[in-house]
């Protein structure tokens, strides 16, 4: 069994390991780990340099050049596109990229990364801002590509877009070169769930990077006047019928026991005045009052005539 040993002068430093080259999208991003010293608590410096296939010429990473300082970073990492300015590398170039760690007059050996080409090894996110508009048994999806690409003779992006009623079968439907895509002949007011994901083309080499799908998003569809129109009439005369119906066997039960429909809307019989201030107030005369407000003209009259009839034999 062998065993590999590394020795370093006392004025080298031990070199950063597992250098990761990060291509996600239009991001670029060199990182390692960090170089650590038991005997030396002074923090470690790095730099960052690259060149291109064909040039034997290793260039520092630094403004103005690539618009990122990456030279004498503590970071462990160093990210070509930090800033709205910088584009990072092209796209289509083969690009080498190294490091090395430094403390004062000491430095580490160069570490040199895989090389890379970004349309080759990148990884295709989903599409963004992702915009969807219900429409006549329809459904307008609108959305921006992953990334720009520099030259769509060079590389192109198609799209794909998986979809399914809710709680249905999923179907998908691509390639399809624009950024807006219509999904038609769908169901009248239905929801339908949709994601979408780019692929990328590199026509150069005929090389293709597919891309991860977006997050869910659902919409309901619309119907259009005309459908509208017709349902609207279905549910009126629907609703005329259910009322026909129920207008027969109630007219039916007013007739049958309309006696007793007009004995419960009757009033109740009510207590003389009299009789329920009385009630209020025991202590009052009730009865002479009664007999003033009696009226006499019922007892007397005027004159008296008696008939008689002769008794028969």
């Amino acid at each position: 069994m062998w065993r590999r040993w590394t020795f370093y002068s006392r004025s080298q430093l031990p070199a950063p390991e597992n250098l990761k080259i990060h291509l996600y999208n239009a991001m670029q991003v060199l990182s390692w780990e960090p170089v650590s010293l038991s005997n030396d608590t002074r923090p470690v410096v790095y730099q960052v340099q690259f060149k291109f296939s064909g040039s034997d010429k290793w260039s520092n990473v630094h403004a103005p050049y690539t618009e990122v300082n990456c030279t004498r970073i503590t970071a462990t990492e160093c990210s070509f596109t930090q800033t709205s300015l910088s584009k990072g590398f092209p796209l289509h170039f083969n690009v080498s990229v190294r490091v090395r760690a430094e403390l004062a007059e000491r430095v580490s050996a160069w570490v040199t990364a895989p090389w890379f080409q970004h349309y080759r090894n990148v990884t295709v996110g989903p599409p963004e801002n992702i915009w969807v508009t219900p429409r006549k048994r329809s459904l307008i999806i609108m959305f921006s590509p992953p990334f720009d690409v520099n030259d769509p003779s060079v590389a192109t992006f198609s799209y794909y877009v998986r979809y399914w009623e809710k709680e249905g079968i999923e179907q998908v439907k691509g390639p399809f070169k624009s950024n807006s895509i219509v999904l038609d002949d769908l169901k009248p007011l239905r929801v339908y769930c949709l994601q979408v994901k780019a692929e990328l083309f590199w026509n150069s080499f005929n090389i293709r990077r597919p891309g991860h799908f977006s997050d869910v998003t659902c919409r309901e569809t619309t119907i259009d006047a005309s459908t509208k129109l017709q349902q609207d009439v279905l549910i009126a005369i629907g609703t005329f019928l259910v009322l026909a119906m129920l207008a027969v066997p109630c007219l039916f039960l007013v007739l049958k026991y309309r006696g007793l429909i007009k004995y419960c809307f009757q009033s109740p019989p009510g207590i003389p005045l009299q009789i329920e201030e009385y009630l209020k107030d025991p202590a009052q005369p009730i009865l002479e009052a009664l007999d003033k407000d009696s009226s006499p003209k019922d007892d007397t009259w005027d004159s008296v005539t008696v008939i008689s009839f002769p008794e028969k034999e």
